[in-house]
């Protein structure tokens, strides 16, 4: 059964060439919104919160602050009205989900950059 899933998967689920990106790492993602009969793409900028599961359920999340109110937002990888993601900073964080970042203001909420 195992298989046969990870056939499908493989086969019928068209895979997007991203970036690599994980917590801590700043993104823009487009996307497609449609509005009646048309469509527009917007983007969203923020920070990576976490990336969770694998293969065609695997999602991230994404939090950015819009004045004084964080937004978040979740991301399925395969979604189909994604069409790009560009990685702006890369993030040095020693987790892979950083949920303590919803409670940092100021200054305490920058994340050093990654040195490379």
């Amino acid at each position: 059964m195992a298989d046969l899933l990870k056939f499908v998967q493989d086969e019928f689920v068209a895979k997007k060439d991203f970036p690599d990106f994980g917590a801590g790492d700043t993104i823009t993602v487009f996307y497609e919104i449609k509005e009646g009969e048309k469509t527009r793409t917007q983007f969203f900028k923020g920070v990576v919160i976490q990336r969770r599961g694998s293969g065609i359920t695997e999602t991230f999340t994404i939090r950015k602050m819009s004045g004084s109110v964080g937004v978040e937002r979740i991301f399925p990888v395969n979604l189909p009205a994604l069409q790009k993601i560009e990685v702006n900073k890369k993030g040095a964080v020693r987790r892979a989900r950083i949920f303590y970042f919803r409670q940092l203001t100021g200054k305490k909420a920058k994340i050093k950059d990654k040195r490379r």
